[in-house]
């Protein structure tokens, strides 16, 4: 495994630093990753030579969010091609580095797919590790193109929805461009409305346990000169109490063929809550995302993140009395053990509705995805 450390300018524009990028250097071809870890504190660029490095990567969260990691897991197969190193077992290591997120193991086997067809046919691993690179950039690029579908859609139902503008939007967790090879799935909605002269003001929670929406949303947010106001998980019922909360925007890790939804922890009560107030609760994510395999939110396997994410706040830059840099601080009694599942499942019934780049369903069942799914499918084959 190898990887490296880049230090990015310090007046560095969202769009400069791209969070994934294919370079060709005289040593090597390599994957450079902004490294989500360090943010907002510094722009740090993690440099991976081999699927091991990536797959460290992806545990680790340096890189992650599903679009991204579906982009991801097919640059660490034509990685694996170009270096000379055995392709499927880098595709088995990179499709089982984090189990929820559907978009991963798809973007794996595209590019596996690629490299094993054009193989067969040239008998070739030049070629057939060209083919896998070609099988990630398509990837990337219809992920971009997807997210700018996505925000133009998911605008257009927000205004159906709540027509006059002025929208108050709560999010969760991060789903911004530091997620996606565009500008995102629920926070490229957001970011929409600002544009437009329709947003109000963005509720960022923090997102436990790895505070995601704070250290990132946040940041996207604060890049991108948007209203926004950070708030703990806990703090969101008051806000839908005082009605200031309009509509929830997600995203999704796993969509179940029934519509149920995995996303990061906390999701599933902010729905609970948005159902109770008659606040329309929307999810954003790409059809990539939707798995007909997996029959319902039961199915889901949640991944279960180490306690110490939790017992523990850990500073990755600044130096923090009784830690080192990149250490964590006691924050529970010695021996704690902590619950810190990463996803919750929402039931399809507290899903207002889920916008795609395709369209949007709503109401949320299993025969309006599967007849969302298969129109996809045919403009894609036609």
């Amino acid at each position: 495994m190898a990887d490296q450390y880049v230090q990015s300018g310090e007046d560095s524009s969202p769009t400069e630093i791209p969070a994934i990028r294919w370079e060709e250097p005289p040593e090597g071809p390599v994957l450079v990753l902004l490294d989500q870890t360090r943010l907002p504190a510094e722009e740090v660029e993690r440099v991976c030579t081999d699927a091991p490095a990536l797959v460290e990567a992806i545990r680790s969260l340096a890189v992650r969010g599903a679009p991204l990691l579906g982009i991801a897991g097919a640059y660490g197969v034509a990685l694996a091609a170009a270096r000379g190193f055995d392709v499927d077992d880098a595709a088995t290591a990179l499709a089982g580095a984090r189990p929820t997120a559907v978009n991963l193991a798809v973007g794996v086997r595209r590019a596996q797919s690629a490299y094993r067809s054009e193989f067969a046919r040239s008998g070739d691993a030049g070629q057939a590790a060209a083919a896998a690179l070609a099988a990630a950039r398509r990837l990337h690029k219809e992920d971009a193109e997807a997210s700018a579908r996505m925000a133009e859609c998911g605008l257009a139902l927000l205004d159906e929805l709540l027509p006059g503008g002025g929208h108050r939007i709560l999010t969760h967790c991060n789903t911004g461009s530091l997620v996606s090879g565009g500008e995102g799935t629920a926070f490229a909605v957001a970011l929409a409305a600002h544009r437009a002269g329709r947003l109000r003001r963005l509720w960022v929670d923090e997102t436990r346990p790895l505070l995601q929406g704070a250290r990132l949303t946040a940041y996207e947010a604060a890049r991108n000169g948007m209203a926004y106001t950070l708030l703990t998980d806990n703090a969101a019922g008051s806000l839908f109490a005082a009605g200031e909360v309009d509509a929830v925007l997600i995203g999704a890790d796993r969509i179940a063929a029934d519509g149920s939804v995995a996303n990061k922890v906390g999701s599933y009560p902010l729905a609970v809550l948005a159902r109770y107030h008659h606040v329309p609760f929307i999810v954003v994510a790409p059809l990539t995302t939707v798995d007909p395999e997996t029959p319902d939110g039961a199915s889901i396997e949640v991944e279960q993140r180490p306690g110490h994410e939790v017992t523990e706040v850990t500073a990755p830059q600044v130096p923090v009395a009784g830690a080192e840099a990149g250490g964590g601080v006691p924050v529970a009694p010695l021996g704690t053990q902590a619950y810190n599942p990463a996803f919750d499942v929402t039931p399809p019934e507290l899903v207002t509705a889920i916008v795609t780049e395709e369209g949007a369903v709503s109401p949320v069942t299993a025969e309006a995805l599967a007849e969302l799914c298969a129109r996809s499918r045919e403009v894609t084959i036609s």
